[in-house]
């Protein structure tokens, strides 16, 4: 019995055994249903990437799971997204993404023939998976759609394809063999562990998406054009939100709806928090009120259908107009990201924008006579107590994108024409917080936005959203008063 029916005896309430005769049924009277698969957008792209993994483990064979379903509760999946670099060497689509797919790259006398071991679409008839249409729940068509065939998939990624089941003897050879490790049962019981090897290769797989060609371009401009929208969704919408008990749970609807409407999801939870939720960097309860006088952070991101996402962040004062307090916070940390956008060129290092923002920040706290440490010598680090986290990350595939580089590509490099990285600065005072005056305790405030290195600079990929206290409190009030020209 396979773990396909386990779960289908275990746990499918409504699931019945067929009689014999609607078994037969099931075996014919079904149509042509083939289809045309043009090649993917990207997938010219995803052949360049794999010609320099190829080129950097000669003679080795490599092997890149999708991953596969993960269980919700009992019978119910996630939704199945993709691991980065499956997405990144094969250009594949969320929505039409198979689970427990495979790329392997097997060494030749000249480089690498590249496969995907992949499950074809489900059988009509009587060999020994013509049930899986009908009875499995988890990959039969009858239950999730349609496949690709085999061929179509083919035709879409310009790679050869091949069924999974025959992935285990395409891995039996005794080749010297780097896996991607953790996604994929089969394979980890197949390859034995070699810590070393793969560590490199995932440090390769993550520094090789540092640099985006201009197709991944072309994905993060719309990635963070439909954040943006998702963004004005919101601002709209706040007048709603104040009236119900959970506004947080409507400001996360409303940005969701976008991301499903426009790409495949969401790049990361949605942070919705008012008040003083906004004081935890990670929240994504979204359980509270949106209060008039308080302030709303919202930190969310668009996944396009190639899985590339946005990063933004506005802090909205939800009345239309920013409290004396409030706005005071603000334009300092408004102040420290432009420090830190001044400082983004190619070849400066990564951390100075971190660096330029940590100053402008920790010397507006000082002049205001805020000092963590007591009155002792101004320690720039001791306030981190109220900014705890860096001032941005590379984006891209994933929302902390590369995150598995060596730090001398990464955190301790230099930048690149081709970095995709976020900017963003905060101040987080909690309300239990007993080192600052009152009035700033409970105001949480972080403004983010994405940039693109070029020769020149850097490009503001967000730039439609307000950023300046001024431009934000207008932008809140005409969504507020209906005038914003978005409904």
């Amino acid at each position: 019995m396979d773990q396909a029916d386990v779960r289908q005896r275990a746990g499918a309430s409504h699931d019945r055994t067929p009689s014999p005769t609607l078994a037969e049924c099931f075996t014919r009277g079904w149509a042509d249903s083939a289809q045309a698969a043009p090649a993917l957008s990207g997938a010219a792209y995803a052949a360049e990437r794999r010609a320099r993994l190829s080129a950097r483990f000669p003679g080795e064979r490599i092997v890149v799971p999708a991953g596969g379903l993960k269980t919700r509760s009992n019978d119910f999946d996630y939704a199945f997204r993709p691991h980065s670099a499956f997405l990144h060497l094969t250009a594949e689509e969320g929505a039409c993404a198979v689970p427990d797919s495979v790329l392997v790259l097997e060494p030749t006398g000249s480089g690498h023939e590249a496969a995907v071991f992949t499950r074809p679409r489900s059988p009509r008839g009587r060999g020994p998976d013509g049930t899986e249409f009908y009875r499995d729940r988890r990959y039969g068509e009858f239950w999730v759609g349609r496949r690709r065939t085999l061929a179509e998939t083919s035709d879409a990624l310009g790679l050869t394809v091949l069924p999974r089941d025959g992935l285990e003897r395409a891995l039996a050879s005794p080749v010297p063999t780097r896996v991607v490790r953790g996604q994929d049962t089969l394979v980890d019981a197949v390859v034995p562990a070699a810590a070393k090897e793969e560590s490199e290769l995932l440090a390769f797989l993550a520094e090789s998406r540092l640099v985006k060609d201009e197709w991944e371009v072309e994905q993060m401009r719309a990635a963070v054009d439909h954040t943006v929208a998702a963004f004005h969704d919101v601002a709209d919408e706040l007048p709603t939100a104040v009236r119900l008990a959970r506004g947080e749970r409507w400001i996360e609807g409303t940005f969701n709806r976008r991301a499903r409407l426009e790409g495949y999801g969401l790049g990361f939870e949605t942070i919705a928090a008012a008040g003083a939720h906004a004081c935890v960097l990670h929240w994504t309860r979204n359980d509270g009120a949106v209060r008039d006088g308080e302030l709303l952070l919202l930190d969310a991101g668009v996944e396009t259908d190639t899985c590339y996402t946005g990063d933004v962040t506005r802090t909205l004062p939800i009345g239309g107009r920013f409290t004396d307090a409030q706005r005071r916070v603000y334009d300092l940390v408004h102040a420290a990201q432009t420090a830190a956008i001044a400082t983004l060129r190619p070849g400066a290092r990564f951390g100075d924008f971190h660096d330029a923002a940590t100053r402008v920040i920790a010397d507006g706290l000082d002049a205001w006579g805020l000092r963590p440490g007591g009155s002792g010598p101004h320690d720039r680090s001791l306030y981190g107590r109220y900014t705890v986290c860096g001032t941005g990350h590379m984006l891209g595939l994933d929302c902390h994108d590369c995150a598995g580089a060596r730090s001398s590509a990464y955190l301790d490099g230099v930048l690149e024409p081709g970095h995709v990285l976020t900017v963003e600065p905060g101040l987080y005072f909690q309300p239990d917080d007993l080192t600052i005056p009152a009035f700033l305790r409970g105001i949480g405030v972080r403004i983010e936005d994405d940039f693109l290195i070029t020769a020149d600079g850097a490009v503001c990929l967000s730039s439609a959203l307000p950023r300046a206290a001024d431009e934000v409190e207008a932008w809140v009030i005409a969504a507020r008063s209906g005038s914003s020209g978005r409904r």
